[in-house]
């Protein structure tokens, strides 16, 4: 599986700008990496995240975001994990991924469980509470945005449904930058699954946004590794290896899920 992370730098609350500049990017780094895969970061559509305004700037339901990419997809026939869009849906915003198969059909929902409460998400948006796992290609794969990273048993849960690929989203401050390269690759170690992560980058008022997206095979070892500007990166996953190296050190066997009910 060929992935591609479109490291985005978005302009905050400008949502016409947004999607005309994602599709915009999509469309060059399928034309010169021809990828299967191409992610996108976290809350592209307006940047993380306008509070005045804010049931305005979503996309009410995904309809946009689902048009928009589903046609796209369909069209240069590739999968997109279209990052996460603030979303209005049940009247409330919810920070929601949506993916979509190389026939354009929205394979995949999932609203972000953990919302970051140091910057007042929890008090903005309204937290999901459900995994999602999708197919893409024939290969099973999962998603979680940007602070479900620091939660391990969220990943360790995919991983136990099987999943190959993790794909994560993400709107990652450039101040802690060091932590999201270590738990990406813990991730993708403990759980022997490749790890595609794609942040953004550019600056909202104080915070800067930090880049550094990378593809990371299920050893740990980083495959592609993007800067701090907005970019693209590219990394072949050989999906072939994970048989043999879950056999060289079988973790899901030697589980002892009776003493920490996980």
């Amino acid at each position: 599986m060929r992935i591609s992370c479109v490291q985005m730098n978005m302009r905050f609350a400008d949502t016409e700008y947004n999607f005309a500049h994602a599709q915009a990017l999509i469309r060059q780094v399928f034309a010169g990496e021809h990828p299967d895969v191409i992610l996108l970061p976290e809350t592209w559509n307006m940047g993380f995240f306008a509070r005045e305004g804010l049931a305005g700037l979503c996309d009410q339901d995904g309809r946009r975001t689902k048009q928009t990419f589903g046609a796209l997809a369909r069209e240069l026939g590739v999968n997109i994990v279209a990052g996460s869009v603030a979303n209005l849906k049940d009247g409330q915003p919810h920070n929601t991924a949506y993916i979509f198969n190389r026939e354009g059909a929205c394979v995949g929902e999932y609203d972000k469980t953990h919302l970051f409460s140091p910057m007042e998400e929890n008090a903005y948006f309204r937290g999901g509470d459900s995994l999602c796992t999708f197919t893409l290609d024939g290969v099973p794969c999962g998603v979680i945005i940007c602070y479900d990273l620091r939660f391990p048993e969220l990943t360790r849960s995919l991983a136990l449904k099987g999943i190959a690929v993790l794909f994560m989203v993400a709107q990652w401050p450039n101040a802690r930058i060091p932590h999201m390269q270590v738990l990406t690759q813990a991730r993708a170690i403990e759980n022997q699954m490749f790890l595609a992560c794609c942040n953004s980058c550019g600056a909202n008022g104080k915070t800067r946004y930090g880049g550094s997206s990378s593809i990371i095979d299920p050893w740990g070892k980083v495959l592609a590794q993007a800067a701090a500007e907005e970019c693209s990166i590219t990394a072949d996953c050989d999906l072939q290896c994970l048989e043999d190296i879950r056999s060289t050190i079988n973790v899901f066997r030697d589980r002892r899920p009776e003493i920490y009910q996980l």
